[in-house]
């Protein structure tokens, strides 16, 4: 009996010294409006100068930049996240700045950023962090609508990158066409976004042997809106069933009581999604989604009383040209991936 238990804890501490795991945190954040208070004459930004409509002087801006860094280094707990997504930066030169000018500076971030044909000129972008992440391949996909007199949109970024375990990642970064006009009358530019995005998912599952995909970002639609359920077909992680199939971390809880990432007229919604393929919710891989969940970041310093509805709502930036000196009108959102290291 004693040899038997002996051999079993022996056993064991070989397999924990042959296989090691590490978490890989990823967050998206649509920052609302990071501009910086300097003039781009081929875009509509005039807003955002100093003598604009916003007031938008140089010292909000590096507030602005502090605030997000706050947030980030929060999201990260004791590490920072390994990726972050962003959309609503105006330009290359706010991330040089949140990256290199900023507190942010510290946690030693890499970026990569969209130029898209946006009349407003805002853009999607990823942070990595370069002891965590190579970038292998970049690109970025033009969303161009068939029906005419629809405003320019935001490009969708993909990157290609390998993490410490060897894993390879495609990520997606979207900010799909705003609702403003009213979420019917805009559904179909968000559609054309789907139907660009679902194509270019489906060449990776052609070429690739279970290419290992994940989607964040603003869908300006709910899990359950026909771009992302119907046109995307990212179903429920409820039911998994195939790997070569996507799946929207949030769609199970969609419907939850005050549960969402952005609040309209009294009423949580869920706009910020993480959507990934079906082999990230497989344990046996290599790298695979920590618990199958992703999270909202509901922290108090993120929130104010919603004096008008009830509750609490998104402390923003502005609230109009009044600036309040908050955040975002969107609450970040998180999710864990499980790296597992294995060693001869």
């Amino acid at each position: 009996m004693r040899f038997s238990i002996l051999l079993g804890l022996l056993l064991t501490i070989h397999v924990a010294g042959i296989v090691a795991q590490n978490d890989f945190r990823i967050m998206f954040y649509n920052v609302e409006n990071l501009f910086d208070p300097e003039d781009d004459p081929l875009k509509e930004d005039d807003d955002f100068m100093p003598d604009g409509f916003m007031r938008w002087t140089p010292w909000k801006y590096w507030e602005k930049l502090r605030n997000i860094t706050r947030v980030i280094t929060a999201v990260g707990g004791m590490q920072s996240p390994a990726l972050v997504g962003l959309c609503e930066v105006e330009n290359d030169s706010v991330l040089f700045h949140l990256t290199q000018r900023s507190p942010l500076r510290a946690q030693e971030y890499a970026y990569i950023i969209t130029d898209s044909p946006d009349d407003r000129g805002i853009d999607v972008a990823l942070l990595y962090q370069r002891n965590q992440f190579k970038p292998l391949q970049t690109g970025e996909y033009e969303v161009k609508f068939s029906r005419k007199g629809i405003r320019p949109t935001r490009n969708i970024l993909h990157v290609v990158g390998e993490v410490l375990n060897g894993s390879v990642l495609d990520i997606f970064v979207c900010h799909f066409p705003s609702r403003s006009g009213g979420q019917k009358e805009t559904e179909p530019a968000r559609i054309e976004a789907a139907t660009l995005l679902r194509n270019k998912i489906d060449s990776l599952f052609s070429i690739r042997d279970n290419p290992q995909i994940i989607l964040m970002g603003d869908f300006n639609d709910h899990p359950s809106n026909k771009s992302l359920s119907q046109i995307l077909k990212a179903g429920s992680i409820q039911y998994p069933s195939l790997t070569d199939q996507l799946y929207n971390l949030f769609y199970h809880r969609a419907k939850e009581h005050e549960f969402g990432s952005y609040k309209y007229q009294g009423k949580w919604e869920v706009l910020d999604q993480f959507i990934v393929s079906g082999n990230l919710l497989k344990m046996e891989n290599n790298v695979h989604m920590k618990n199958n969940q992703a999270h909202i970041f509901k922290a108090d310093f993120l929130l104010e009383d919603d004096e008008k509805y009830y509750g609490q709502k998104p402390y923003r930036t502005n609230l109009g040209p009044r600036y309040i000196g908050g955040f975002s009108d969107h609450l970040p959102i998180y999710m864990d991936l499980t790296l597992v290291f294995e060693h001869p």
